[in-house]
């Protein structure tokens, strides 16, 4: 068993405090020589601990005011998680792949909620993207950008941050690789279409047709990633 070092002591211990002490977002934490004469040791290990809950977003360090309860944003993880599928996808093995039918699944199962109850003012503003879809389509490519808006916006109704920050890791890394997906395979006509469909769909406050709509949505970027097999 590998034992953890002072500085992964103190990280653990300043998390057990925003925790008993019911910490937010902004919170200030103790000074660095209270959190050093609390944890029993000396300051330069209390930097290095705070240094990396800080590249974590647990800590926000303000120089000349102090240590605050961080973000506590999920981007190290969404960070991480695109720059493994990326090195991965480049190394021959399936991992765009494996996380497009993450998002796939997260998607169509959390779409007939969207059908139920989704805001009039985010049908206007989905009807818009496809709208500039299909501007777009007429040039001959629709921008990623405004793909990812319509993913976006599609489930916001949900007030589900976790999922909006899993969302955007797959647009991540497929930024990092895109000259490799080959996203001109797309035709541009039948995108907007699919688009098209899955607000049709939730308008009308048809799940099972939406849920369809959906994973024809995914069909093409599926074959494109779908690993390739030998002979």
């Amino acid at each position: 068993m590998v034992r953890s070092t002072a500085s992964e002591d103190v990280q653990a211990g300043i998390r057990r405090l925003i925790l008993d002490r019911g910490l937010a977002p902004g919170s200030p934490l103790p000074t660095e020589a209270e959190l050093t004469g609390l944890f029993g040791v000396g300051r330069v290990t209390v930097r290095e601990a705070l240094k990396a809950l800080q590249a974590l977003r647990v800590v926000e360090i303000r120089r000349g005011y102090g240590t605050f309860v961080g973000s506590l944003s999920l981007a190290p993880l969404v960070e991480g998680l695109a720059f493994r599928a990326a090195v991965r996808h480049r190394n021959g093995e399936a991992s765009l792949y494996e996380l497009m039918r993450v998002r796939e699944a997260l998607e169509a199962g959390l779409i007939d909620s969207v059908a139920a109850s989704v805001p009039d003012e985010d049908l206007a503003v989905l009807w818009g993207i496809v709208a500039d879809m299909e501007s777009e389509a007429a040039r001959g490519r629709i921008a990623r950008s405004t793909d990812r808006a319509f993913h976006l916006v599609l489930y916001r109704s949900l007030g589900n941050h976790l999922l909006s920050e899993v969302l955007d890791a797959f647009w991540a890394a497929l930024d990092q690789v895109r000259d490799d997906v080959g996203d001109g395979h797309q035709d541009p006509a039948a995108t907007v279409a699919q688009h098209r469909e899955i607000v049709d769909a939730i308008a009308a406050g048809d799940s099972t047709r939406a849920c369809a709509a959906m994973r024809t949505h995914f069909d093409g970027i599926r074959e494109r990633l779908a690993p390739r097999t030998a002979g």
